[in-house]
């Protein structure tokens, strides 16, 4: 794989989620640089025993409404 791409949604309370498109990674943090920071954890955790995406790609996620 490549690319990963996650989609970020900034919460009520200021902090950030991020989900992967097409894996079961998740993770959250309060801004950010610690959003982009976990992203990189859980993307390495998640393909510990694998090839890891060469590229990381965060995408906001439109706001509805």
């Amino acid at each position: 794989m490549k690319e990963i791409v996650f989609e970020v949604t900034q919460e009520g309370d200021g902090g950030f989620t991020a989900e992967a498109l097409g894996e079961s990674i998740f993770t959250q943090a309060d801004n950010w640089d610690e959003l982009r920071a976990n992203v990189r954890e859980a993307v390495l955790a998640f393909y510990f025993d694998s090839v890891s995406p060469t590229s990381i790609r965060l995408r906001r996620a439109q706001e509805c409404g």
